[in-house]
């Protein structure tokens, strides 16, 4: 039987909004996987459909850059908020995007041994910008793409940089409305284009926790099944886009918008600045302890 520590705990109510005890008896209740415990509180009614976001705990910033028909998103972490608007940093965040978008190297490990005009290798570049700042900076990642003279990019940065979307409309050159549709994106955070592109593993999983919240909610078994279709249907709202109320007029889906335009999203790229990173966690307490001691 795994061992069910308070930090578990903590981790599922933050990913499920569910409460303290309830959290803990999932987690008992499954051996103390994570993923299990979401799925168990879920098909009890105890956790919102939609699983939080990863805690965004890294800072630093993420960049767009286009020029013609070729675009880079960046994201360059550092350590705290406060150097992440330096000047210095966001120089050195410019001058990435420009070396990405001109050399067009394969990964992050490819760019960081590129030499750069000044016969420095990009990792000996931010190194340098290290030493100047003061704080460990890093290049996490990027992506570059290429369109034709009949599509357009939508490039949008919202905080300041804190989340970057890009997308790409295939046979429309209606920048704005790109633009629009990348803007829609970075607020509702969807994981799809369309439902098509949901892997049949993934919405079987769904219809699995949704008939089992059904049940559990005392629903007759004779219509639990179009039930579930139906709260699939939302599912579907949640995470593709194109079945999303658009947000700049809610009577319209996004995907009317988009046809609208004569074109086809493509494609979309969105980074929010940290995601997925954890901070080490101190424990306070510890730490004065430590220095009370002289370790």
């Amino acid at each position: 039987m795994a061992t069910i520590t308070a930090q578990m705990v903590k981790e599922l109510r933050e990913k499920t909004g569910a409460g303290m005890m309830d959290c803990k008896k999932a987690l008992s209740e499954v051996n103390g996987d994570m993923e299990a415990a979401i799925d168990f509180l879920r098909e009890k009614g105890l956790s919102s459909a939609a699983k939080k976001a990863d805690r965004i705990a890294a800072e630093g910033v993420a960049n767009i850059l286009v020029q013609g028909n070729e675009a880079v998103i960046l994201e360059v972490n550092a350590e705290t908020d406060f150097v992440a608007k330096n000047e210095g940093f966001q120089q050195l965040v410019k001058e990435l995007s420009e070396f990405l978008l001109a050399t067009k190297p394969a990964t992050v490990e490819e760019a960081n041994e590129a030499k750069m005009d000044s016969g420095l290798t990009v990792s000996q570049h931010i190194s340098n910008a290290v030493a100047k700042i003061g704080e460990k900076i890093t290049l996490r990642r990027f992506e570059i793409r290429t369109k034709t003279d009949a599509d357009a990019f939508g490039p949008y940065l919202h905080m300041g940089g804190r989340i970057a979307v890009l997308t790409v409309l295939e046979g429309s050159t209606d920048s704005d409305a790109a633009k629009d549709v990348a803007m829609h994106i970075a607020a509702m955070n969807p994981k799809y284009i369309s439902r098509d592109q949901v892997s049949e593993e993934e919405v079987e999983h769904e219809r699995k926790v949704l008939t089992e919240q059904a049940l559990n909610e005392g629903k007759p078994e004779n219509i639990v099944a179009k039930m579930v279709e139906g709260r699939l249907g939302k599912y579907f709202e949640e995470i593709c886009v194109l079945d999303q109320a658009f947000v700049k007029n809610s009577d319209q889906k996004v995907r009317d918008f988009v046809k609208s335009t004569g074109g086809t999203l493509i494609e979309f790229i969105r980074y929010e600045v940290g995601e997925g990173i954890e901070k080490r966690e101190d424990n306070f307490a510890d730490e004065v302890m430590s220095q009370v001691k002289g370790n």
